[in-house]
């Protein structure tokens, strides 16, 4: 994220230079929509890898969350810093729920890992507060918060309302629930990938996330985004 905060500023600088003072690049960057999704990687690559990193012994699942959320907060704090006004945070979805995870601590292949799906929502509840921070003490601050995790809930629990058919297990991959590798070069993948959830040991299929961008730019439910969905925020 860092690395791509200085990417951000040095493409700010480009704009100010095209359009000729900072002024212009401000108004010109306000109107502009932000879209950020953070977090997943640091519970599935880090924290409930404790054979590789220490997090989990050092950190209980509130003290993870937190610490994840200050180093966040000053991240968007710097994007702010440099003209973001309309952002678009999205929420950690059900990390428990993938094949990857399945395959290592599912008891029977199916039913989801409760302790990493907790972990995530201390995480997102932390996200949406953040939200109402910033909105409060941010001038012109339009930040709002992408529930994937609730939206992804409603594709788990009602599968045959969206055409899916297979829910854990990956489209692409090897081993128990195709999760224990993920999809090899030259593999061939299943034949109907709209059908299933997940693409691979991690990634949800393009299915899902034509669904999810969809209820992220026009809520369906009124939990799908927070405070307003994306459509709105673009005509402010």
């Amino acid at each position: 994220m860092n690395r791509q905060l200085r990417n951000y500023k040095n493409t700010v600088s480009q704009i100010v230079n095209i359009l000729g003072d900072e002024n212009s690049a401000a108004d010109y960057l306000s109107k502009c929509i932000y879209s950020v999704g953070m977090g997943s990687n640091d519970y599935l690559n880090n924290y409930f890898m404790p054979q590789i990193y220490s997090t989990s012994c050092r950190y209980t699942p509130e003290q993870y969350a937190d610490v994840l959320i200050k180093q966040y907060s000053k991240q968007l704090r710097t994007w702010y810093k440099y003209g973001a006004r309309k952002v678009v945070l999205i929420g950690v979805s059900q990390i428990g729920c993938s094949p990857s995870e399945l395959a290592q601590f599912s008891p029977n292949g199916t039913a989801c890992v409760e302790r990493i799906n907790r972990a995530n929502q201390l995480f997102n509840i932390r996200l949406k507060s953040l939200v109402d921070n910033f909105n409060k003490n941010l001038a012109d601050a339009k930040f709002i918060y992408v529930n994937a995790y609730g939206i992804f809930q409603d594709l788990l629990e009602n599968p045959s309302s969206f055409d899916f058919r297979v829910t854990n297990a990956g489209c692409c991959g090897v081993g128990r629930n195709n999760g224990q590798i993920t999809c090899l070069p030259f593999q061939i993948p299943c034949p109907k990938r709209d059908e299933y959830l997940f693409w691979d040991a991690y990634h949800p299929t393009e299915a899902v996330n034509v669904i999810i961008a969809r209820r992220s730019y026009s809520a369906q439910s009124s939990s799908d985004t927070y405070p307003i969905d994306i459509r709105r925020l673009a005509q402010l």
